[in-house]
């Protein structure tokens, strides 16, 4: 929903940046902002900032930032609209009512009915575990060595003995048929009517991010097939773009993700403390599955089943990980298959070792080919790394090539030349190179310095509004090298023309993850400076170097008919040989 600019600086203003993240980060005041460590990534000293001025927040260890709609929509998993109904609930304000269409309007009061009959039956299918009608399904969590604490905290229940039991419970309720069949836990058929989709199993509620029960799983008690039965897709469910556990994962300490096969690997593994497992839901790891992951780390770890169908099912993951952009080794449970078998047998320590030395996804998928060839027989051998050089040569960054040759080397005792050689031979060969997920280009250097010192301009505008006055005299918005920077800068500067002074506001013009992030970094660069004297000659030849940059980009760009450009430009190069006398403090 589309909310008036005014609006959204109410909610903003009325929420306190450092209140609503107090909440949530235990921050202590150091000079005039406040740190913590960072609810984002993992770390032991704090570098989570909070700058009550701007009304921002800025983590210098791993870039996350942005101002308190972006907190709650990262932290909680919110989209914009649902983080402004939050705040606003919190500041008491009455947001206006949205206008929806006849199919709009339906549509929502279809997911939130079924939203509802979802969250009565797992309510339900708990109260069944704990009667005496849910023995037969309690005993098995707890052969499981499932422990009560766990059970509640996955919301485990039992769908009991009789086919029709939750629907004659829903019915109690007043629900329409047509609901009840909406919700995906109901069947019909002409012979039988309306019955239960699932019964004698135990249930695992599967809940999305924002801990909303939207299907569930349940396995059977006895030999009956399938072993496993998950909701039907729904209004509410799409198997393919949710994980199991990912509600409770995504706020664990850890730089990366678990991922495995099933409900019990991930239950079993966040009772031993690994909180940051999750599983795909009965189905192979997808693309959307992927983007999903990505949303919450950039390093995956496979904790697959060690079988035949487990390794298969890790090999079909590593290249829709890498496409996302995704780091990915795989932990080896041998001799033991799942990860509940491995820490009942050789305890959380042990499994902690396995996952520290997790094999590489790319020596993971030469270890499996390897198991093709006979590496005593010399033709044979030699076939495996004639395919392993084409593998490598698929990789279209000449270092990441090197690195590979290197790590091949001392796995399968081959040279490092022999090998190479191999290598360029494919390459000589006109082999197709595999697509890379698409990475920005690597920056120089000296480019690299420059966007830096643009970001100690805007930060020290927005820090220090009195030096505007002296740095616009010399610096405009269109100084800046990236569009993203120009925009940022044009904004700012229209601000501090204004006398106003909101970095916060600006954040919201932007609606993309990634390009707030880059705007709250822009208002959170630093260097060190020791004393007035370093600090008046850093902003001189910070100055210096931005408009000296500004001055080569627009002579690039200068049409040599454009008398009024060049005037321009003579004017500016005047201006830079001003900036020997200048003399600027914070």
């Amino acid at each position: 929903m589309y909310y008036s600019d005014d609006v959204v600086q109410e909610v903003r203003s009325r929420n306190d940046i450092v209140d609503v993240i107090s909440s949530y980060v235990k921050l202590q005041r150091k000079g005039s902002s406040y740190f913590g460590l960072c609810p984002f990534h993992n770390e032991k000293s704090p570098s989570f900032s909070v700058s009550p001025a701007k009304q921002m927040y800025y983590c210098f260890g791993c870039g996350a930032g942005g101002n308190v709609f972006t907190f709650i929509m990262e932290y909680e998993n919110y989209t914009f609209p649902e983080a402004i109904k939050m705040l606003a609930d919190r500041a008491g304000i009455s947001l206006p009512q949205q206008e929806y269409s006849e199919e709009a309007r339906r549509q929502r009061d279809l997911k939130s009915a079924v939203l509802d009959i979802n969250k009565t039956a797992a309510k339900y299918y708990y109260y069944i575990l704990h009667s005496g009608q849910g023995e037969l399904g309690m005993r098995y969590l707890k052969d499981r060595k499932l422990s009560d604490d766990t059970i509640r905290h996955f919301g485990l229940g039992y769908a009991g003995q009789y086919s029709d039991a939750l629907y004659r419970y829903m019915k109690k309720q007043g629900i329409s048929d047509q609901l009840l069949k909406e919700s995906g836990l109901f069947q019909v058929s002409e012979k039988r009517g309306m019955y239960d989709k699932f019964w004698n199993r135990v249930m695992f509620p599967i809940m999305d991010v924002n801990n909303k029960v939207i299907g569930f799983g349940g396995r059977v008690m006895g030999d009956a097939k399938p072993k496993y039965l998950n909701s039907p897709e729904t209004v509410i469910f799409d198997k393919s773009r949710n994980l199991y556990g990912l509600n409770f994962a995504r706020t664990a300490k850890k730089n990366y993700l678990l991922v495995c096969e099933g409900y019990m690997d991930v239950i079993s593994l966040h009772q031993a403390g690994f909180t940051n497992a999750v599983a795909s839901l009965g189905t192979a790891l997808t693309s959307q599955h992927a983007s999903l992951l990505k949303r919450y780390t950039d390093e995956v770890i496979l904790t697959y089943d060690s079988d035949e169908a487990g390794v298969r099912a890790a090999l079909r993951a590593v290249p829709i990980l890498k496409e996302a952009g995704i780091s990915t080794r795989v932990l080896h449970m041998e001799p033991y298959k799942d990860p509940d078998e491995f820490i009942k047998a050789l305890g959380t320590e042990a499994f902690q070792e396995r996952i520290d030395h997790a094999e590489n996804s790319f020596l993971f998928e030469l270890s499996v080919m390897q198991k093709s060839y006979d590496m005593k027989d010399p033709d044979s051998k030699t076939r495996f790394f004639q395919a392993v050089a084409a593998k490598i040569a698929e990789f279209e960054l000449e270092i990441e090539r090197e690195n590979y040759i290197e790590a091949v080397t001392g796995r399968f005792g081959i040279s490092f030349e022999g090998l190479r050689r191999m290598v360029m031979n494919v390459l000589m060969q006109g082999v197709p190179v595999r697509k890379e997920p698409v990475r920005p280009q690597a920056k120089t250097e000296k480019d690299d310095g420059i966007r830096k010192s643009q970001r100690l301009i805007l930060t020290w505008l927005s820090e220090y509004p009195k030096l505007f006055p002296e740095i616009s005299a010399y610096i405009a918005p269109e100084d800046f090298s990236d569009e993203l920077y120009r925009e940022v800068a044009s904004m700012l500067y229209e601000q501090l023309e204004k006398g106003e002074l909101n970095p916060a506001r600006i954040i919201n013009h932007f609606t993309d993850a990634d390009e707030q992030r880059t705007v709250a970094q822009l208002f959170n660069t630093a260097i060190p400076i020791e004393n007035p004297k370093e600090q008046e000659k850093a902003i001189a030849e910070t100055v210096r170097k931005v408009m000296d940059y500004g001055i080569k980009q627009r002579t690039r760009r200068l049409d040599p008919s454009d008398i009024r450009g060049l005037q321009e430009l003579i004017e500016a190069k005047r201006k830079l040989e001003e900036l020997d006398r200048l003399h600027i403090s914070l």
